[in-house]
């Protein structure tokens, strides 16, 4: 259980870095990159700098190092220093809360996308934590730092859908346990860029931090780095250059699906974080340009919906199973798409260089 809840504080990322580059200097005497950085870094205590490199937040030339690391001469060293977490009270805020099911033990909610789940760097207020602290008193915290009032998961800020809450410490327990021994179901569905060969397959890639944007997720295929991750999906529809899939996970890695599809040469439609904000697929004509930013303008975020979500209930025993429907901007999205798939004739027009562009990101 402790290996799944480290986990859930790792989507807390965002909570505070701070970012240094250095350039050594040439006449730079061999030495330790952890003194080193003592020595330039204000109120950077070794342990600090030695946290950093074990979680692989130092680069050297772009690479990760550790911290007996020895810099010499012209290194270029991007470190990033995570802050201790900040004393900010929650305020309980009136947000309207989508309810699907409550009891005495759990809650589950069906989160719009906008809204961020737990207060962070940035977002202090109008995040889910905010509206549970003004709708319910004494809700269980997995952790005595981080007030985090019922939450045993989570899912980004722009990614719609299904959350189950703890408003006992028995249900944090039992739900915590659940997730850690993925026992849960948890599917997704994504419109993501191409056409996705198989009908069913599964994505395995170790994700961690990426080496050179410390915002994003990666997959190291040599499981050198970066945690376990197994995504399982299914072709629902193909619609020309995109298609919609479900996802089920079967571990909950930050960014899991939105890195897994990346690295299969298939990106979230208008994921901007991970390149589908731009055209990855079709044509070059001016009508079908205009058709996709007509989309990103429906749907303006990662087209990511955590549709199902299934866990067994802490105090009956019961395996129970939710459904939220797809949410207004990914159902016009998918319309769209489904009515440009019919009325196209694209498969009779040549590969364009957006195609071989593409195919060379893939």
């Amino acid at each position: 259980m402790q290996q799944e809840f480290e986990d859930f504080l790792e989507e807390d990322h965002n909570q505070l870095y701070e970012h240094f580059s250095i350039t050594v200097d040439k006449g730079q005497s061999l030495l330790r990159i952890d003194k080193f950085l003592m020595i330039r870094i204000e109120n950077a205590t070794r342990n600090k700098i030695q946290q950093a490199a074990e979680n692989g937040n130092i680069l050297v030339n772009n690479l990760p190092v550790k911290s007996n690391y020895k810099v010499k001469p012209g290194d270029f060293i991007q470190i990033m220093l995570e802050n201790p977490p900040r004393e900010h009270k929650i305020i309980a805020e009136d947000l309207p809360l989508n309810i699907v099911f409550e009891d005495d033990q759990v809650l589950v909610i069906d989160k719009p996308a906008g809204m961020v789940v737990h207060p962070g760097h940035g977002n202090y207020s109008g995040t889910l934590v905010n509206a549970l602290k003004f709708h319910f008193d004494n809700l269980p915290s997995m952790s005595a730092e981080l007030e985090r009032p019922g939450l045993v998961h989570r899912i980004d800020k722009d990614t719609s859908g299904l959350l189950v809450i703890a408003k006992t410490e028995q249900a944090m327990n039992h739900l915590a346990l659940q997730f850690a021994n993925h026992t849960t179901t948890r599917k997704y569905n994504a419109l993501v860029w191409g056409n996705v060969t198989e009908d069913e397959g599964t994505i395995t890639g170790h994700i961690g931090r990426h080496l050179k944007d410390r915002m994003q997720m990666a997959v190291f295929e040599d499981g050198s780095q970066g945690k376990h991750a197994v995504t399982h999906y299914k072709v629902l529809e193909r619609l020309s250059y995109v298609t919609l899939v479900e996802c089920q996970l079967e571990t909950g890695r930050t960014h899991q699906i939105r890195t897994h599809f990346k690295y299969i040469g298939h990106p979230l439609f208008n994921d901007e974080r991970y390149g589908g904000n731009k055209i990855l697929k079709g044509t070059t004509f001016t009508k079908y340009k205009q058709f996709v930013e007509n989309c990103f303008n429906i749907c303006p975020r990662q087209a990511l919906h955590a549709r199902t979500l299934g866990f067994t209930h802490p105090t009956t025993g019961e395996f129970m199973e939710f459904e939220a429907t797809l949410p207004n901007d990914m159902q016009s999205l998918i319309e769209k798409w489904r009515n440009y798939a019919i009325h196209s004739s694209h498969t009779a027009e040549p590969e364009t260089p957006i195609d071989r562009n593409a195919k060379e990101m893939d």
